[in-house]
């Protein structure tokens, strides 16, 4: 008799047993709101190989692109929390969305169940050679003698790169006309021709331009040096404390995902970024690897919101700008 219900009770638990200790047990796929080539896009393929190596089931990259990875971010809210539909989501959808657009169709704070944030790429501060500030307290002091009168080239609003703009007109107190393109590849012959007197750009784009001499660089915008231009100051070394505006991008899965199967994910993503084979090309694309934990990457998504969402109201930027 005791065998007996000594079996029934083995019988019980080795179906949730099963479910939780078999992931995955079918393919899972990565969605990424941004055309095939780009950082997020990459970072995710790489991800998938190597998870995918690991767990010997396939890991699909899904390119889901529209209104700036926010179409992509809403099918991994709405997707089942099961572990087999993910997003690599970037600030741009889980930070500066909620406060460009007046009717968003996911929230990001109560939606999502975060991985790990995998990346940051550093913008850089880049003057034409043909600006005169070759410091950039000569750049404020340019500015401030011409109120209006200086331009900032920027990759679309609600870009991390416009939004860079912004914190520093209102942190340096500068009043700097806007410029928008489409992209950092279209703003920057305007911006070597010497038509727009200042950019916060991709480091990747710009770096070796500046190294040409075409470009002036200043500063990055990371809280860290960028492992591209380990030369460059930080904006918070160069005397603006707390200055921090980048592009991230991480790991989430529809909120209410099975805690195990998080940790999982997040333990095998950090495995993962540990490669030195995955840093290698993470850092030749110009991004500087993270690999935090599913609370650290919840910390920083509370902690930049109502930043940005001070910055975008005080800029009066909408999605439609």
């Amino acid at each position: 008799m005791r065998c007996f219900i000594v079996g029934l009770a083995i019988l019980a638990v080795a179906p949730h047993a099963g479910a939780q200790g078999g992931y995955p047990e079918q393919p899972v796929r990565i969605l990424v709101g941004f055309t095939a080539g780009v950082a997020p896009d990459v970072t995710a393929r790489l991800l998938a190989e190597k998870l995918g190596a690991a767990w010997g089931k396939p890991v699909v990259v899904e390119n889901v692109t529209g209104a700036g990875g926010n179409i992509a971010a809403d099918r991994v809210a709405k997707s089942p929390a099961n572990g087999y539909t993910l997003g690599m989501l970037g600030n741009g959808s889980l930070i500066f969305s909620p406060s460009l657009y007046d009717k968003l169709s996911f929230d990001p704070a109560r939606d999502f169940a975060p991985i790990s944030q995998i990346f940051v790429a550093a913008n850089v501060l880049v003057v034409p050679s043909s600006v005169p500030a070759k410091t950039l307290p000569e750049l404020v002091a340019l500015a401030r003698a011409q109120p209006g009168a200086l331009t900032y080239a920027h990759a679309g609003a609600g870009t991390s790169q416009h939004l860079a703009a912004e914190l520093f007109k209102f942190i340096a107190g500068v009043d700097i006309r806007p410029v928008a393109y489409r992209g950092t590849t279209a703003l920057l012959p305007d911006l070597l021709a010497g038509r727009i007197t200042l950019s916060f750009a991709n480091v990747v784009n710009v770096v070796p331009l500046v190294r040409e001499g075409k470009l002036r660089a200043f500063a990055v915008t990371s809280a860290a040096r960028s492992a591209v231009a380990p030369e460059l100051p930080t904006m918070a070394e160069s005397g603006y404390p707390g200055f921090e505006a980048v592009p991230w991008f991480g790991l989430m899965a529809p909120a209410g995902t099975p805690a195990a199967i998080v940790e999982q994910l997040h333990r095998d993503t950090v495995k993962v970024l540990a490669q030195a084979e995955v840093r290698k090309k993470m850092n030749d694309l110009g991004l500087d690897v993270i690999g935090g934990t599913p609370a650290e990457f919840a910390a920083t998504i509370q902690r930049e919101t109502p930043r940005w969402a001070r910055v975008i109201k005080q800029a009066g930027i909408k999605a439609s700008d």
